[in-house]
């Protein structure tokens, strides 16, 4: 890696949208208002109109989010001050927000990033209706805990995502992820809360949509990243583009593993941190993980504004 310092740009997962998202930018910035309509003529769905009037249970489909937030968090990448973009050090995204990394970092191009990402949710949603599973925040306790617990419970529950310290997922069979989670709550877990999800999302029960994944990336050219992207699975720069393939697909069943990722950005000299696209989950995040760290959330047009100000 080079010795670069600059920032860090995040990219949040699914989860993050919300109904009105990115209608301000779509109003207030033309080149915006082309990015959405572009993606309407791509995926050939109203997109924008889904993004900007919901209803709420049509956005949340896994395979509307996915590409809503790849869209929206591109945009506001295309909207920052050129300066920003320019002092990108590294980036790193949440589970899909991965895809949106490597759409900034010019290692994927845009109509290869939202027709993947749309075919990913719907191959996630056809994994979650063949093999039912479901999803637990487990909040308190220490990640190793929450492992061996997952581990002696009957049946298929892993830990998904090591979002911070005291912030575990556990993904698995719908059993199985109950039955783990009273064995927590009776560990001392402050709570275990259901996640409302489609399926049991980076666990073993997604290997269809894994191997269909796999099948898609193999045929689409992904070059070597402008900056480093941070993997979920390997929690470690990635720089080429055959590695950046190889990771994608194995983060559909492996664990997210954010916080060590977010710490080795931090052990690379890295403090400044912007999160771009819908929420600022991942600002929040980063408070937890390491205090030290600064965070700032750009997802909509007035905060594009406070930024030009600066």
């Amino acid at each position: 890696m080079s010795g670069r310092v600059g920032n860090a740009f995040l990219l949040p997962g699914q989860g993050s949208q919300y109904v009105g998202m990115g209608s301000d930018l779509v109003e207030g910035l033309s080149d915006v208002r082309r990015i959405y309509e572009r993606a309407d003529e791509l995926l050939d769905l109203p997109l924008s109109e889904i993004c900007r009037e919901g209803p709420d249970d049509r956005l949340r489909r896994t395979e509307n989010a996915q590409p809503a937030i790849l869209v929206h968090s591109y945009a506001i990448w295309r909207a920052l001050p050129e300066k920003s973009r320019q002092g990108a050090a590294i980036a790193a995204g949440h589970s899909l927000g991965e895809f949106s990394a490597y759409l900034i970092a010019d290692a994927i191009s845009f109509e290869d990033a939202l027709r993947i990402v749309r075919r990913r949710g719907e191959l996630m949603a056809e994994a979650g209706r063949e093999r039912p599973g479901t999803m637990s925040a487990v909040m308190g306790l220490d990640a190793e805990l929450v492992a061996d617990v997952c581990r002696e419970t009957a049946g298929t529950v892993v830990p998904a995502n090591y979002n911070a310290p005291g912030q575990v997922v556990i993904s698995g069979e719908v059993e199985a992820v109950g039955t783990a989670g009273e064995a927590l709550r009776e560990a001392g877990a402050r709570r275990v809360i259901p996640l409302n999800v489609s399926g049991a999302f980076h666990s073993p029960l997604m290997e269809s949509a894994r191997q269909e994944l796999e099948a898609m990336l193999a045929e689409t050219e992904i070059a070597d990243p402008a900056f480093p992207v941070v993997a979920n699975v390997s929690a470690e720069p990635v720089e080429t583009g055959p590695r950046a393939r190889e990771l994608l697909v194995s983060q559909l069943t492996g664990a997210v593993r954010w916080s060590d990722g977010i710490l080795r950005i931090g052990r690379l000299g890295i403090s400044s941190f912007m999160e771009i696209g819908p929420g600022s989950v991942l600002t929040g995040l980063l408070r937890r993980i390491d205090r030290g760290m600064q965070g700032r959330a750009v997802g909509d047009l007035e905060a594009l504004h406070a930024l030009a100000a600066e």
